[in-house]
């Protein structure tokens, strides 16, 4: 190519000033984090690490800090793309980040599904005295079955907490029942099912508030958004409704073993995300119907809300599956 046929015009690429919010944002989270490690502390062992409220307030801080300086950072982006700041390279970057903060997402989860799936193929058998790894574990906690969900814990068949050989770290104490299909009363009064077909529904609902955008039918594009929005809500409510069954009705508490904690830490985590996502999609319907921010060929929030809110679907399957199915 000769150097007249050589372009000289380049794209000019939005570099925003130096800003602190990254700093900021990782200190509330890591207090949050801290703050909720510490408030599960005591809802686990209580008077052994009561910290005297100082738990709550640093959970509650933590969130503050992080929240609002989201709010901010989010609210500086929308303002710059409305100025015209951003280029297609930078919308390409936006894209990118989206991408690796949810393949982040998927890692967490995978995290937890294999602690999961540890404990029932391996760890469990283990304790029963099953395989070359069980044999000693067998000495330890003698007369202990392996079932899932389990039956009875390992230190409740020893005789207690001030029996068990090793590790007293409290009393644990199994559930009457679990939240598994085969302890279910009845199949139309089983919660998660109810939640799963929200769910997915929900996913439906979010493709077609996408189809309409696309389409230019704000109209559409917002009715369906908020029928997403509605379904989310629906879900946290149910959910809400299973813990309370859980904690009151059938004994399913954080002191339950490792049953207990498995449950609630992957659907106590995956209800924290989809409170997440429908916030996500819920700013994005006022921004809509406020401020008439989306257009068929400028609607990165939407798009971005609703790639996550199709990743938590497919997270609450994956859960479905392993948590209350098999």
């Amino acid at each position: 190519m000769s150097s007249a046929e050589t372009s000289t015009e380049y794209e000019k690429y939005y570099v925003p000033e130096s800003s602190s919010l990254a700093v900021r944002a990782t200190i509330g989270l890591v207090l949050s984090v801290f703050g909720g490690g510490l408030v599960l502390n005591e809802m686990t062992f209580g008077g052994t690490h009561d910290t005297g409220g100082a738990a709550k307030w640093v959970l509650f801080a933590g969130l503050a800090m992080f929240i609002g300086t989201l709010t901010y950072w989010f609210r500086t982006t929308i303002k710059e793309n409305k100025a015209g700041m951003n280029s297609s390279q930078l919308s390409n970057s936006y894209v990118l980040g989206m991408f690796w903060f949810i393949f982040s997402e998927v890692m967490f989860f995978a995290a937890f599904f294999g602690a999961l799936l540890y404990v029932r193929w391996l760890a469990g058998p283990w304790l029963a005295g099953e395989g070359e790894a069980g044999r000693m574990n067998f000495l330890l906690w003698e007369g202990f079955e392996y079932t899932w969900p389990p039956v009875t814990t390992p230190q409740e068949v020893v005789g207690g907490a001030l029996s068990q050989p090793i590790a007293n770290n409290g009393a644990f104490v199994s559930q009457h029942t679990s939240m598994s299909f085969a302890d279910a009363q009845a199949w139309y009064a089983w919660l998660p099912l109810w939640n799963t077909i929200i769910l997915l529904t929900s996913s439906v609902t979010c493709e077609f508030a996408h189809r309409g955008l696309s389409q230019g039918n704000i109209k559409k594009f917002e009715a369906w958004l908020g029928v997403t929005v509605g379904l989310a809500i629906i879900f946290l409510f149910l959910q809400a409704a299973e813990y309370y069954e859980a904690y009151e009705m059938f004994g399913l508490t954080l002191n339950s073993g490792i049953y207990g904690s498995t449950f609630f830490m992957l659907t106590g985590f995956h209800g924290f995300h989809v409170a997440m996502g429908m916030t996500m999609l819920l700013i994005q319907l006022i921004r809509s119907v406020r401020n008439k921010h989306m257009t068929p060929t400028d609607h990165f929030g939407f798009s971005a809300s609703s790639w996550y809110w199709h990743f938590v679907d497919v997270v609450w399957v994956f859960l479905f599956i392993f948590v209350y199915i098999i």
